[in-house]
């Protein structure tokens, strides 16, 4: 069976997350900086989450990770838009916990190095 480092598993899973969060912007029609932008982050989250050493379960440290990560990008968003703080803000903090949930399934099955 192929193993895998932390940081293999945590780009894999962000790259899976960056196209599916992106699928339904490319619909909408935005731009290619949002895309972009939304694509980075589920890659970067997704490698940040894997590698840390934070001393809590997964989800939670998905969620917080990814909250913090995303911080400076709701921001840019409340000061074009406020009304769509709330609806990035749970969509971010159940991305980085579904992120979370998954990496660590992953790492039990598939890690290379403890």
């Amino acid at each position: 069976m192929k193993k895998f480092s932390r940081s293999q598993i945590g780009i894999t899973i962000g790259f899976i997350f960056g196209f599916a969060n992106i699928i339904p912007m490319i619909l909408m029609k935005m731009t290619w900086d949002i895309l972009l932008s939304a694509f980075s982050l589920c890659v970067i989250g997704g490698f940040f989450i894997s590698t840390s050493n934070l001393k809590l379960n997964n989800i939670p440290k998905g969620m917080l990770i990814f909250f913090l990560i995303a911080t400076p990008l709701m921001t840019l968003v409340v000061a074009g838009s406020p009304e769509e703080l709330i609806p990035m803000l749970i969509s971010n903090l159940i991305m980085g916990s579904l992120m979370g949930y998954f990496i660590g399934r992953f790492e039990k099955k598939y890690i290379l190095e403890k």
